[in-house]
Formats: structure tokens, C-alpha cells, sequence
């Protein structure tokens, strides 16, 4: 059963060294995931799953010790999706979106319960995601979530998907239902919008939806965003 969940946003600048001269920009954010994993640490799990959009080639799962680097973004840092262990070393690296769920894992310095990622494709549909997520809650007796990834990519003409009107209803509808917990409305978003807002979280939170089911946890927002024109969002269940 899902005892505890921790939503963070997934953007390679979330790692300093990535971000350069603009990273106290996230600062807030960094803090906030902090905060979140802090939650789940607390929550004592059996294990834990790292969750994060991928494409095809990404999408595992990936066991404890997978390596994942940032050098794609110029930069000469390696991560590994938890301790290494002794079985055979996996043969694919994390998507970025898990290699940044294993850099704040590094920096908070997990070693609470076994860990595992799985990449999620963004067009999965959300009757599959809620499968999913039913699926990773039975795993285990306590299970806890880490859910990787971003709100809209349009909240300003100088966004990665340029300014959408939509962009911004979209994000307070998620940040509101994520800061609730509320597994229906997490359920009811619209798979087609969010694809066409560059929202690559969406599926994600969708799979989180279908854990949680029968959880009966709480909601708490931690950070809610735009830098860069794209909503980052901090959330925990618990």
C-alpha cells in the first residue's frame, strides 16, 4: 500500500551545476524537494519507486544502482539510482527525469528502503496510468513514490512552448489538486491538454492517482512556480 508520496519537478537546473550563475533561481524549489523526501523518509517504506516521463528507449524499469548522467547537458556529473548493489550492471542509463529523482535522492542521502525507477510515456493514456499506479501500490506492504516531473511549459511568451492561455487555469487546477490529495481530479486531467501545454508530468501524477487509491492520504503544496515560463510544482502525500 502507498504510504507516502513526494511530487517534485524534474527540469535538469534543478542540479546547480547545470544551472550555473542562474541557479539560486530554484533555490526555493531545491528546498522544497528536500522537505518532500524528508516525508518520505518519515513515512519508513518497504520501497521506494522513483516515477518520471521518458520516451520509449527510457522507459525500464530500472534497478537500484542504475547509473545516469548530466553530461548530455554539458556536464561532467554522474548519478546512480541508489546504492549500487551486487547484481549485474544495468545495461541503460536513467532518463533525465529519473537522474534528476536520483541526484536529490544523492543530495538528501537516501538509505531508508530499496529503490527502484520507472519511466512513464507521456502519451500513456490515464485509464493505463491509474493501472500502473494500482499495480506499484500492491508491490509492497509500505510503498512510497517519488513522482518526477513539470506543469506547463507556456506560461510566458519566453516558455519553452511559448505563452498559452491555458497554460496558467491548467497549473492551479494541479497544484490544487495535488496540494489536496484529490485523487479524482488527478484522474480527470485531460491527457490531450497537457500534451499540448508540454506538461510532462501529467502521466506521472495519473500513475500516483492509481497508488494512492484506498490510501486515504493528505495533501500538502510545498512550491508552486513559474520560472523559465514553466510550472514546477512541490507536493507530499502522506
Amino acid at each position: 500500500m502507498l504510504v507516502a508520496a513526494a511530487v517534485c519537478p524534474c527540469p535538469p537546473l534543478l542540479v546547480p551545476e547545470i544551472a550555473a550563475g542562474a541557479a539560486p533561481e530554484l533555490d526555493a524549489a531545491r528546498a522544497a524537494c528536500t522537505d518532500a523526501l524528508g516525508v518520505l523518509a518519515a513515512a519508513r517504506p518497504d520501497l521506494l519507486v522513483v516515477l518520471g516521463p521518458a520516451e520509449q528507449s527510457g522507459r525500464g524499469p530500472f534497478p537500484q544502482g542504475t547509473p545516469g548522467s548530466f553530461r548530455g547537458f554539458g556536464v561532467d556529473l554522474d548519478v546512480r539510482l541508489g546504492r549500487a548493489t551486487d547484481a549485474a550492471a544495468p545495461e541503460r542509463e536513467l532518463p533525465p527525469s529519473l537522474a534528476v529523482g536520483a541526484w536529490l535522492l544523492e543530495r538528501t542521502g537516501w538509505a531508508d528502503a530499496p529503490i527502484e525507477g520507472l519511466g512513464i510515456g507521456e502519451p500513456l493514456a490515464p485509464e493505463r496510468c491509474i493501472e500502473v499506479g494500482r499495480e506499484i501500490g500492491a508491490r509492497a506492504a509500505r510503498v512510497a513514490l517519488l513522482v518526477m516531473g513539470d506543469a506547463s511549459a507556456c506560461r510566458t511568451a519566453k516558455a519553452p512552448g511559448y505563452l498559452d492561455e491555458r497554460a496558467a487555469p491548467f497549473d492551479a487546477e494541479v497544484a490544487r489538486a495535488l496540494g489536496a490529495a484529490d485523487l479524482a481530479a488527478v484522474q480527470a486531467l485531460d491527457a490531450e491538454l497537457a500534451y499540448e501545454l508540454k506538461a510532462s508530468g501529467r502521466a506521472p501524477w495519473q500513475v500516483l492517482s492509481g497508488a494512492a487509491e484506498g490510501a486515504d492520504l493528505s495533501g500538502a503544496l510545498l512550491y508552486e512556480d513559474a520560472p523559465y515560463g514553466v510550472g514546477y510544482l512541490v507536493a507530499t502525500w502522506s
